[in-house]
């Protein structure tokens, strides 16, 4: 019963929300700021933050790195990542919707690139995908409505960590002129 109300909601907020900037492949040295969204239950967790902040320092992009973390922290058990920058599960309202705090903290930076180094395409990703003004999107797996500009897929033969990802899109970045 409240699925076909969930869907709805998530329809509209999205219909509501969308960014109508139009996206494409831009060549990185137009890129000037990037937001990047990674999951803290990745293995390779902090080897990508600091790849991503190290590859941002290297091309002169202003990058804000925001953090999915949705697991049940236990008693004694503490974040790993700031406060500000991280969507927690409490931050999603009950269709899954992220908070206004958090997008309007990924959209004040206004980014000129937007990167997903996560493999879903839950909700909480496509809304903050669809919203970004950014003017070249980067996925892991295409979103309904062909979100990203690119995506890079796993493998036939294995499943990449978000590590092995980024540096694989770093070769591509390197590329478009």
């Amino acid at each position: 019963m409240l699925e076909p109300l969930k869907d709805m909601l998530r329809r509209q907020s999205l219909k509501n929300n969308a960014s109508p900037e139009p996206t494409g492949f831009v060549p990185l040295e137009k890129i000037r700021s990037a937001v990047a969204f990674i999951d803290v239950e990745d293995t390779s967790f902090n080897e990508c933050k600091n790849a991503l902040m190290i590859f941002f320092r290297e091309h002169n992009i202003k990058g804000d790195i925001f953090f999915f973390d949705f697991r049940k922290l236990t008693e004694g058990e503490r974040l790993i990542t700031s406060i500000k920058t991280t969507v927690l599960k409490k931050d999603l309202n009950w269709f899954g919707k992220p908070s206004h705090e958090k997008v309007a903290l990924m959209l004040d930076g206004e980014p000129d690139l937007f990167i997903s180094l996560l493999p879903s395409t839950d909700y909480p990703l496509e809304f903050m995908a669809k919203c970004s003004r950014a003017h070249f999107k980067i996925g892991r797996a295409q979103l309904p409505g062909n979100t990203f500009d690119l995506v890079i897929k796993d493998p036939e033969d294995r499943k990449l960590n978000e590590a092995e990802v980024f540096k694989e899109l770093v070769k591509f970045l390197d590329k478009i002129r």
